[in-house]
């Protein structure tokens, strides 16, 4: 089966947003202290995401019904989502057999969702990246098979950057299947140093997390050895505005970081894709003002606490005239996701 649709789109897309199944299977593996997600019934309209026997989060059914998400996007003037897990489901920490299957079920979930309505869903699966080998046939599946967009991947796995080297393999395989990569903050580094509630790892690590992995991207020249590879990273890249022109100014003063990167790293920050999940219209353009107006998307964090509430208002308060607004509404994102 293959869902991918044909583009032109006229309302907004959103990259940005998350998917709960409304169950998962029951653990069949090996791991007799696996932390494997359940579902319980919570209040009207939710339910408990159940791991390790205690409540990790309370979804709302936005989180799995397509109808009710439906009606959130027409009243958002939002032509089309792009689903991927919700991220702590990406798992890198469960035994390697583990993981595939749960990458498994969500990517067939992820499928199923997009099947109900492919003109206004598109998706980006998961793959297994504590174990490469495994990472590279869950994605072929996932996009060759299943037809969906791409990957969702974490900022790390189980603490190294999504930059590293040892992930080339991945890739490549993504680069020659034209997988659109998605890069989400994911057990943010930095937590032992927040004060304050649990929340503050989305509002405070999250930016710090996804900005050294966007940092990781440009240090470990993976756009030098893949160049056709379309990546984007989640929450504006997070702390990469302030980090960027530090990196430019010293690659360009120090030999030795010019023999160390391959290439400029504004040039790869700017080969790069973002969503506007800044929060701020001044933040957003001075993304667009760092990266350029084709590379900056429309990303909500939809349907969580922390998501941006009106998008297509956000967008047009910028202020940036017709042929900009509409290269940030959809087209942007279109070839983003390969559409054609």
């Amino acid at each position: 089966m293959n869902t991918r649709v044909q583009h032109p789109c006229r309302g907004c897309i959103d990259v940005h947003t998350h998917v709960v199944p409304h169950d998962f299977p029951a653990y069949v593996g090996k791991q007799p202290d696996a932390p494997w997600p359940s579902m319980r019934e919570a209040q009207p309209c939710h339910r408990h995401v159940m791991i390790s026997g205690s409540v990790y989060r309370t979804v709302s059914n936005q989180a799995w019904d397509t109808e009710v998400r439906r009606t959130d996007m027409a009243r958002l003037d939002v032509e089309r989502h792009v689903l991927s897990p919700m991220p702590e489901l990406l798992s890198y920490w469960f035994d390697a057999e583990d993981g595939a299957m749960l990458s498994r079920y969500l990517n067939e979930t992820l499928a199923d969702m997009v099947a109900q309505a492919p003109d206004r869903f598109s998706a980006l699966g998961a793959a297994p990246l504590q174990d490469i080998d495994r990472a590279i046939g869950e994605m072929e599946f996932a996009v060759g098979t299943l037809g969906l967009a791409g990957i969702e991947v974490g900022s790390n796995v189980n603490g190294v950057p999504i930059g590293d080297p040892r992930f080339w393999p991945f890739f490549e395989a993504a680069e020659a299947c034209g997988a659109a990569i998605f890069v989400h903050p994911l057990r943010p580094a930095g937590m032992d140093r927040l004060v304050g509630p649990a929340s503050l790892e989305q509002i405070v690590a999250f930016p710090g997390e996804i900005g050294l992995a966007t940092a990781s991207i440009i240090t470990g020249g993976l756009l030098s050895r893949f160049p056709r590879l379309r990546i984007a990273l989640s929450h504006g890249g997070g702390a990469i505005q302030a980090l960027l022109p530090r990196m430019q100014y010293s690659w360009e003063c120090q030999r030795a970081l010019r023999d160390a990167i391959p290439i400029a790293p504004v040039n790869v920050a700017r080969a790069l894709y973002y969503d506007d999940l800044l929060y701020s219209a001044t933040a957003i353009r001075a993304l667009i003002e760092m990266v350029g107006d084709d590379r900056v998307m429309i990303g909500t964090d939809y349907p969580f606490a922390i998501m941006d509430a009106d998008p297509a208002a956000r967008v047009t308060s910028l202020g940036l005239g017709a042929a900009i607004e509409e290269a940030l509404r959809w087209r942007n994102a279109a070839a983003w996701l390969g559409m054609r």
